[in-house]
């Protein structure tokens, strides 16, 4: 059981490690070399870990969101908050979090384009990491309605303008390199101000 639980903590530490990596050098030039220098390790220990640097990008944004998953479920299970109160909060941490990772998103960027460019599906894999946070969104929306604290809304329509809001965010900080995201902020304010009753 030992060797087990030291083999996926090491593997966690790789994926942190190798985060860095793609956001310092980028996906392309990444390498599994550059990697496992930054592990600490060999390249030989590295492949023990994982096939390739597809499967360690991978993991670590899939780490990522996980860890960002669990903020906004804790946000949501905060006792005593309100629907409103905890949409609110749900959504600056999503921006905060958009914000914070600003050259990872520009990595992240890169990747779907090669991936788009390689015949692969760049729609699809977003959608597969994005599932839970949707869902999320959709939790929240619904609880608010049956608490009397939203307007009867079409939940998936109102879940899609504000998943809109955030993609709109990721676009201005990976693309257009703008660091103030106080509009998108103010924007999915007013969202919400448009859904309470």
């Amino acid at each position: 059981m030992a060797i087990v639980v030291e083999h996926d903590k090491r593997k966690q530490e790789i994926l942190q490690k190798s985060l860095d990596v793609f956001i310092d050098e980028g996906y392309e030039d990444a390498t599994f070399q550059k990697i496992a220098d930054r592990c600490g390790i060999t390249r030989t220990t590295l492949y023990i870990y994982f096939k390739n640097k597809h499967e360690i990008f991978l993991g670590s944004i899939k780490e990522l969101l996980g860890e960002l998953e669990s903020t906004l479920i804790q946000i949501i299970k905060k006792p005593g908050i309100s629907c409103e109160q905890g949409l609110r909060e749900l959504l600056m941490a999503l921006t905060d979090s958009c914000e914070s990772n600003k050259k990872l998103f520009s990595v992240l960027l890169n990747y779907l384009i090669q991936l788009k460019k390689s015949g692969g599906d760049p729609n699809e894999r977003v959608r597969r990491r994005v599932v839970k946070l949707r869902h999320l969104l959709s939790t929240i929306l619904i609880k608010g309605i049956k608490n009397g604290e939203f307007k009867d809304i079409n939940v998936k329509d109102v879940n899609e303008l504000l998943y809109c809001l955030i993609e709109a965010s990721i676009f201005r900080i990976a693309v257009l390199n703008q660091d103030n995201i106080t509009e998108i902020r103010g924007s999915l304010n007013t969202a919400v101000d448009s859904i309470l009753v």
